[in-house]
C-alpha cells in the first residue's frame, strides 16, 4: 500500500495549479499525482489542433521532462481511480494499487457523453477528450469520404471544422435550435452557422437521431423525422459528464458533479475538488454549477491547493464567470458571461454582410455579458468587470461605442 500527504488525483490544469500551490507553502510534504493518462500532462484545448495537424501530440505537454522530479513529485499514469473510502482515507485505482492519503484533491475531469441511439455498439464511432482520441481522429481524416458530427457545441463544431479542411462532405446534427447553444444567441449562432454552410457543411439544428446501422462501407442515420444520412466517420460529441462514478458510496456529496464549496472543500474531510468534475458557486446565476472551462479549472486548482496546505493567504472562490475564445475559419468568436438575466438591458450590434456581430448585457449598469464575432475585447478583463462589479454608467455610451478601449481605460484606472 502507499502512503501520502497529498494525493492529486488528475494531470491537466487544476491539478497541476493545485500542486504548484501546495509547493508555495509546504515544499517537502510527499505528493502522488495519479492520472487515468497513459501520456504527460497536457491540457484538453489542444486536442482540435492535434486533430488538425498543427500540433505534433508528442509535443504538447503542459510541463518538462523533468518536471516531477523538481517538484520532488511522484506520478502514476495509465490507472483510473475507482473507489474512495473517505472515512478510513484510502483510494483504490483500477490496477489493484491502493493509496492512503492525508489529503485528497479530485481533479479527474469529465468524459464524453453518449447519447442512448439504437443501434449504436454496433457502429465504429470517434469521440475527442483525450490526446489518444485525438490521434485516432486525425488519422481517420485521411480516409473519410462522408462525415457526420453529432453535436454543435465547442468540439463538434471544431471537429468539423478540420473536416471541412480535410475536403471530407461534412453533415452536423444538433439537438437544440441553433449550434453553439451554451455560448452564443441565436443570431451570432446563425452567422457561425452559415459560415461552415457556405463551405458545403451541412448543419441540421433541432433534430435528433433515433438509430444507426451499419453499412458496408460506414454507417446509415435515421433522424426523427424519418431522413437517412450515410457516413463513414461518425464523431460524437453530445457533450460531457464529470467523471464521478468512483463516488459510489464514497459519502461525497454530489449532483451534476461533485459539490464544493468556495474553498472547494467536498462535504467529505480531508477531500477537495476542482475543475471540470467540481460544481461550484456560480457568479452570476446563483446557485452551484459545473463551468468547465480552463480558467476555472486554474483558479479552483489554486484555492483548492492553498487551503490543501493551510496556506493563510487561500481566499474564498468568488463563483465561475462563462468565458470562451472560438475560432473559426480565421475567425474569432468571443463570449463572456450571460446573454440573459431578468431586468437586465440588451445591446445588439450586427453587419450582417461582414458577419461581425456584438452584444452586451448591462444588470443595474454592470456588465453581465458580452459575446462578438469579428470584433473583439479583451475576455479576461471583461470577466474582471462583471466580477468587481464595475459600474459602467459613468462611461455607458463609451462601453457600448467601444468596449474593449473603454475597458482597458477602466483596468488601467481602477486595477492598481
Amino acid at each position: 500500500m502507499l502512503e501520502t500527504r497529498y494525493l492529486l488525483v488528475g494531470s491537466s490544469h487544476a491539478a497541476l495549479e493545485a500542486l504548484a500551490a501546495i509547493r508555495m507553502h509546504d515544499a517537502e510534504g510527499s505528493v502522488l499525482l495519479a492520472t487515468r493518462d497513459t501520456a504527460p500532462p497536457y491540457s484538453p484545448t489542444v486536442l482540435p489542433y492535434v486533430v488538425s495537424g498543427k500540433s505534433d501530440p508528442n509535443r504538447v505537454r503542459l510541463r518538462s521532462d523533468d518536471f516531477c522530479e523538481a517538484q520532488k513529485v511522484t506520478l502514476r499514469s495509465g490507472s483510473a481511480l475507482a473507489s474512495l473510502d473517505t472515512a478510513a482515507q484510502m483510494a483504490r485505482f483500477a490496477d489493484g494499487t491502493e493509496v492512503r492519503y492525508e489529503r485528497l484533491l479530485l481533479a479527474t475531469g469529465a468524459t464524453p457523453a453518449i447519447p442512448k441511439i439504437a443501434g449504436l455498439t454496433r457502429v465504429q464511432y470517434h469521440v475527442l477528450r483525450t490526446l489518444d482520441d485525438a490521434v485516432r481522429l486525425r488519422e481517420a481524416l485521411g480516409r473519410a469520404r462522408r462525415a457526420v458530427v453529432l453535436g454543435g457545441g465547442l468540439v463538434g463544431m471544431h471537429a468539423a471544422e478540420n473536416l471541412v479542411h480535410a475536403r471530407t462532405e461534412t453533415t452536423i446534427i444538433e439537438m437544440q435550435p441553433q449550434v453553439l447553444p451554451g455560448y452564443f444567441d441565436a443570431q451570432a449562432a446563425s452567422l457561425i452557422s452559415g459560415a461552415f454552410a457556405e463551405r458545403g457543411t451541412r448543419v441540421l439544428c433541432g433534430q435528433s437521431v433515433v438509430s444507426v446501422a451499419p453499412r458496408e462501407s460506414g454507417f446509415a442515420l435515421k433522424l426523427l423525422g424519418g431522413e437517412r444520412v450515410e457516413g463513414d466517420l461518425l464523431l460524437i460529441a453530445a457533450g460531457v459528464r464529470p467523471t464521478i462514478g468512483y463516488l459510489s458510496g464514497a459519502g461525497v456529496a454530489t449532483g451534476d458533479g461533485v459539490l464544493v464549496d468556495r474553498r472547494m472543500r467536498t462535504s467529505a474531510s480531508n477531500v477537495w475538488a476542482a475543475g471540470d468534475v467540481a460544481q461550484a458557486e456560480s457568479f452570476l446565476q446563483g446557485g452551484r454549477r459545473v463551468n468547465g472551462i480552463l480558467p476555472n479549472a486554474v483558479e479552483q486548482g489554486r484555492i483548492a491547493g492553498m487551503d490543501m496546505a493551510g496556506d493563510p493567504g487561500a481566499r474564498d472562490y468568488r463563483g465561475g464567470v462563462p468565458i470562451n475564445t472560438y475560432h473559426f475559419f480565421g475567425r474569432q468568436a468571443l463570449s463572456v458571461g450571460v446573454d440573459s438575466l431578468e431586468g437586465c438591458e440588451t445591446h445588439v450590434q450586427v453587419d450582417e454582410a461582414a458577419g461581425r456581430y456584438r452584444k452586451i448585457v448591462l444588470k443595474d449598469g454592470r456588465l453581465a455579458g458580452i459575446f462578438s464575432i469579428d470584433l473583439p475585447f479583451d475576455a479576461g478583463v471583461m470577466v474582471e468587470l462583471v466580477l468587481r462589479g464595475t459600474d459602467l454608467a459613468p462611461v455607458k455610451q463609451a462601453f457600448l461605442e467601444n468596449p474593449r478601449d473603454t475597458a482597458r481605460a477602466l483596468m488601467s484606472r481602477l486595477w492598481r
